[in-house]
């Protein structure tokens, strides 16, 4: 037993020193995570920072409580001084019950002289005290033998109702750090998911102060424009899939599902993008798409050669949105069909 609990402390104060690496690395996180949505993240590090350390501190507390109240007094009772007078008191009757041994064979010796010489008076003498001390070690022996026994069974008694009580208290020790974890854990999980759904309910908190307001829309020539963005044709045009739902709140904007692919016009270095997504065109952060596929836009002039020669007058052209409905189902069509 005590091997076994100081094997326990050994390793839970590895692990309590690990634990304790792990709370430093989850607060730097929390410190350092610049969140571009919410700070939703760095919250729940933090707060999974502290419940980490305080997790360790009453893990800490435990081995202590194993070590001082457990295995010293369990080592104690071992090299206790009543233990090892009782063991004394065995190695002393066992010392007797081999005098006694060798006595016997002394006395059977002495009995075969006799026999052999028979009324010779020396080896009748020495036969007499020969038997004589033989009972005596007998009569030692039985009593030592009891009083060992008395001292084993005494101090036996004593170790079992110690260890007893050092088993219950361990028990005690354990139910406790427990029952505080267990607490820890629960103001720890309440307070990570009152973050969360905060966050589900409100999933853009921060992205009007995070990021800019979209480029502007003329409403002349139809196109979306941007100070910092080049001329169209030297632009190329992608299919991209969308990682993460977004939620329009303009005119300007389009919604975005999880799992909508979207034909990707123009990206703005704002960190918005524009383009078409099931039949309506708008800008979207570019952040939520991953792109998939790409076409240049060089192909959007050879669309615009081809809607030409089929009687597609200018002006009508120049009313529907760019590039319009058309085009962009001629490059999904192209997409597709690579």
């Amino acid at each position: 037993m005590v091997r076994g609990v100081e094997g326990y402390i050994a390793i839970g104060s590895k692990q309590v020193e690990i634990g304790h690496k792990l709370s430093e690395d989850s607060m730097k996180f929390g410190v350092d995570e610049t969140c571009t949505s919410s700070n939703a993240l760095s919250k729940a590090a933090l707060s999974y920072a502290k419940g980490r350390a305080l997790i360790q501190n009453e893990h800490g507390i435990l081995l202590k409580a194993l070590g001082s109240q457990v295995s010293e007094p369990l080592k104690s009772m071992i090299v206790g001084a009543r233990l090892e007078d009782a063991r004394l008191l065995a190695k002393r009757y066992d010392k007797m019950r081999q005098e006694m041994e060798a006595q016997t064979i002394e006395v059977s010796k002495r009995q075969q002289k006799l026999r052999e010489v028979p009324g010779n008076t020396e080896n009748n003498l020495k036969l007499e005290a020969a038997e004589s001390k033989l009972q005596e070690l007998k009569s030692n022996m039985s009593a030592l033998g009891k009083e060992a026994v008395a001292a084993m069974t005494e101090v036996e008694a004593q170790q079992q109702r110690l260890t007893l009580q050092l088993l219950l208290e361990m028990i005690e020790a354990e139910r406790t750090y427990h029952q505080r974890m267990a607490a820890i854990l629960e103001q720890l999980e309440g307070e990570m998911t009152s973050e969360f759904l905060r966050n589900e309910v409100s999933p853009r908190p921060v992205m009007k102060n995070c990021m800019p307001s979209p480029p502007s829309y003329e409403e002349d020539s139809g196109m979306y424009v941007s100070q910092n963005d080049g001329p169209a044709e030297s632009m190329e045009y992608f299919l991209a899939e969308v990682m993460l739902s977004f939620q329009a709140e303009t005119d300007a904007e389009i919604n975005l599902s999880a799992g909508d692919y979207v034909v990707v016009r123009k990206v703005s270095s704002n960190g918005w993008a524009e383009g078409e997504c099931k039949g309506k065109a708008g800008w979207f952060p570019y952040r939520n798409i991953q792109r998939r596929e790409r076409v240049l836009a060089s192909k959007i002039t050879e669309v615009e050669s081809l809607k030409a020669s089929r009687g597609v007058d200018s002006r009508r052209a120049a009313e529907m949105p760019a590039p319009e409905a058309f085009e962009v189902e001629n490059i999904r069509q192209e997409l597709e069909d690579s």
